[in-house]
């Protein structure tokens, strides 16, 4: 069985710095220290509204970190450019909506093809892996493979969020999605809300080949630091794969 990689999401590193102004926390400085703790990527959402990460922390990060970036961006004309300009290792296409606090469920590829058609194909005619966020369901994953996206990430959210009498069923749905990837011929990640609680059983997922993870371990950071708290994320990604691996 494959290793797992982790993506650790920066965004909120830049979140509290610009809660006060000025540098400090520098989200480059935690880019930097990623493969330290044992991530093999970073990943940014540039938003619209520039809320936490900003342009010059997008560039920064290219230009100082060797890691691979992921970045997560809006399908709109703005972000293409940026992304056309910054040539990250990957792009994940994600929903957006201003008065969101943060990103609440996967992109309808369904209802939007059309328009996602363009932003995948340009994406790819430049050399970025395209990934579309999604939730579970079995249309979205089937219109991700009609546009041509290589890779899709699901949306762990509701799954994280549910109570002990649903998370289980919130589970299966994440067992079929990644086994129907599989099928199809996509690269499966998954991310959003996964925390050292909720983790084990998506990192137990065979197909599962990236999770990307942020808002929690930032947290978890205030506490422990940034090292330690990714370092145990790493440590319980492994045992979980282990674990799989020795009871396939």
């Amino acid at each position: 069985m494959q290793r797992l990689r982790l993506g650790v999401n920066i965004d909120h590193v830049a979140t509290l710095r610009n809660a006060r102004g000025g540098s400090h926390p520098d989200p480059v400085r935690a880019a930097l220290l990623v493969r330290e703790a044992g991530g093999e990527g970073i990943t940014a959402h540039l938003r619209e509204d520039r809320r936490h990460i900003t342009d010059d922390d997008i560039a920064r990060i290219r230009a100082e970190c060797d890691l691979p970036l992921n970045f997560e961006m809006a399908a709109t004309e703005e972000m293409l450019e940026i992304a056309l300009a910054t040539r990250p290792h990957a792009c994940c296409l994600v929903p957006e909506r201003r008065e969101e606090r943060t990103t609440e469920s996967g992109l309808d590829v369904v209802r939007h093809s059309d328009s996602l058609r363009r932003y995948v194909d340009e994406l790819g005619a430049a050399g970025i892996r395209v990934s579309l966020f999604v939730d579970a369901s079995e249309r979205q994953l089937e219109a991700a493979r009609a546009l041509g996206a290589p890779v899709v990430e699901l949306h762990t959210g509701t799954y994280c969020e549910a109570g002990p009498e649903r998370r289980e069923a919130e589970l299966e749905r994440l067992r079929r999605a990644a086994a129907l990837c599989a099928g199809l011929g996509l690269e499966c990640h998954a991310g959003h809300g996964l925390t050292y609680e909720t983790v084990a059983p998506v990192a137990a997922l065979p197909e599962v080949a990236e999770l990307n993870i942020g808002h929690f371990l930032i947290g978890e950071a205030v506490y422990a630091g940034f090292v330690p708290a990714v370092r145990r994320m790493r440590e319980l990604m492994d045992a979980a794969r282990s674990e799989a691996a020795r009871g396939a």
